[in-house]
């Protein structure tokens, strides 16, 4: 099954677009679990998983957060994403790119060993670092082109052939989308250039929207924005709001009361 269709028949089944990021912080997970087990990042992760897996689309797992927690990371990482149901779409969220074999290294590393269903990928190095993401024909690469971050004005506004280079880049996602795989990420807190990218881009590309949330941005802009000519190809990503709800031993029924809320809020403007 390719990508696309596994997200709209669990866009289907669970009536959401709404993604929950996986990214565990030692500072925010509540400090119980480190007293009282010997796996508390992953028991925090499954106890989130086990509460909203009937409300997202799909969970978005960041990979610096698991890096940074040394050598038990990647195992703490491969073994959240083994406990995702099999349905879920699955986002590696590392920004990965280089050129030649290590950016077929990195392609390798999240599409075969991790198994991961897409990931985000930096278009800065040209087609050389995207190509090797591109041949699974079965994954999304979800190109970097308009980031939720402030700075992002820094380089992505400036002017380059009479057009903002975050155009430039996604006509360039336009022109990669040759095996219809590509996806886009931008984020929320620009729902004008939103509006503009999905003109660019077309119906059949999905966009990896962060910036619900936390971040602040606008849910009714961004679907409207965003979304497709149906409503569709388009994931709203939101983290910290949702699995750090709560600190003590009800933190997953907290989870699960912001995720459904979240869930509800986009739905009435789909």
């Amino acid at each position: 099954m390719n990508f696309k269709d596994k997200l709209s028949n669990i866009v289907n089944m669970n009536n959401s677009i709404l993604c929950v990021g996986l990214d565990v912080d030692k500072d925010k997970i509540p400090k119980f679990l480190f007293d009282t087990n010997t796996s508390p990042y992953i028991n925090f992760n499954k106890a989130i998983i086990d509460s909203t897996k009937d409300v997202v689309c799909a969970y978005k797992l960041n990979m610096a957060f698991y890096e940074s927690i040394g050598t038990n990371g990647h195992e703490i990482l491969k073994k959240t994403l083994e406990y995702i149901p099999k349905n879920i779409i699955i986002i590696l969220d590392g920004k990965r790119n280089d050129i030649g074999n290590s950016a077929r290294m990195y392609a390798k590393s999240i599409f075969e060993i991790l198994k991961a269903d897409s990931a985000t990928v930096n278009p800065y190095l040209g087609i050389d670092g995207i190509t090797p993401f591109l041949k699974y024909k079965n994954k999304c690469s979800f190109i970097l082109c308009r980031t939720s971050n402030p700075s992002a004005i820094d380089l992505q506004d400036q002017i380059v052939s009479n057009f903002p280079l975050y155009q430039k880049v996604a006509m360039k996602i336009r022109e990669w989308n040759y095996n219809d795989n590509c996806g886009a990420v931008i984020g929320a807190t620009y729902p004008n250039e939103l509006k503009i990218i999905r003109k660019i881009l077309g119906d059949d590309i999905p966009f990896l929207i962060p910036g619900i949330g936390k971040q602040g941005g606008d849910i009714e802009k961004t679907i409207k924005n965003g979304g497709n000519t149906k409503g569709e190809m388009i994931i709203l990503n939101s983290s910290r709001g949702i699995i750090y709800a709560g600190n003590d031993d009800k933190f997953a029924e907290r989870s699960r009361e912001v995720a459904i809320k979240t869930r509800d809020s986009i739905n009435r403007f789909r």
